[in-house]
């Protein structure tokens, strides 16, 4: 089993593209994405295949039986990467693609039946296994602690306490490796508690709008959950922990300045993001 998987997912037209009379230029059979190129020369390849662990054709409606919804992706992707982390493995999961290309709502999602992304669905489903198996075993416990921020021009700022108007520090721990210093770390016992921390930190991220994207992400976001299992054993009396990280990151577009029509602050902006 590999250790890095990768996926790709194409979205439906946006206003701007539809109003353009934009042309699809890609194509998804199974694991093979095939990418044409309408001003291919005579002497140039016109199209190029790609294979990926996952290709989501997400470009048309939930009426197309070969149409990725939300819950397919996190079927695939989330599940994998949650019954790891229950293992004692820590994971991550990151959006990565131009501005613009649907890396927020794949990730975060909106608040709408059937429309929750990968971090809303992976948090609700860690509680409802939690439950499960504690009602099970009751030797069994678990903690659940979270930390949201955003790198933004550089600069780390912390999404759960976006008070404190300070540039935080990334520091290198000699046996736990990087971390941030002073990042807000709530602990949280329920789905909700959680969704409601994701929406006040949404609240706070850095958005703008550019010729590309009306609400472009102008900021990495990383939504960490630190999950500890405790098992008590009866014949050896003691307590056996077992810590997962789970970093689920949405990361700001990259972009080209000639495209969004980015100047002053946006231009600075996107410099820091590619």
């Amino acid at each position: 089993m590999s250790s890095v998987k990768v996926a790709v997912r194409v979205r439906p037209f946006n206003n701007r593209e539809i109003a353009h009379q934009s042309q699809c230029i890609i194509e998804m059979d199974g694991y093979t994405t095939t990418i044409t190129n309408p001003k291919a020369g005579p002497k140039e390849q016109k199209t190029k295949r790609y294979n990926y662990d996952y290709s989501y054709w997400s470009h048309t409606t939930p009426d197309d039986p070969n149409f990725a919804s939300q819950k397919r992706v996190y079927d695939d992707i989330g599940i994998e990467m949650l019954d790891h982390a229950f293992e004692g493995y820590n994971v991550c999961i990151f959006a990565y693609g131009q501005t613009g290309s649907g890396k927020s709502y794949t990730m975060m999602g909106r608040n709408e039946t059937g429309e929750a992304g990968i971090i809303p669905q992976l948090c609700e489903d860690l509680f409802r296994r939690m439950v499960n198996n504690m009602s099970r075993d009751e030797d069994l416990k678990y903690s659940v602690e979270v930390s949201y921020m955003e790198i933004y021009c550089e600069r780390v700022r912390d999404l759960l306490n976006p008070k404190n108007k300070n540039h935080l520090r990334v520091r290198e721990h000699p046996l736990l490796g990087p971390y941030v210093e002073d990042l807000s770390k709530l602990a949280v016992t329920s789905y909700k508690d959680i969704n409601d921390l994701m929406d006040e930190g949404n609240k706070a991220r850095t958005v703008a709008a550019t010729n590309m994207n009306e609400t472009s992400s102008r900021s990495h976001a990383v939504f960490t959950i630190v999950f500890t299992q405790k098992r008590f054993d009866k014949t050896t009396k003691m307590t056996g922990e077992k810590v997962s990280k789970i970093s689920l990151v949405d990361l700001a577009g990259s972009e080209r300045a000639d495209s969004t029509g980015a100047t002053g602050t946006r231009l600075k902006e996107g410099a820091n993001i590619n």
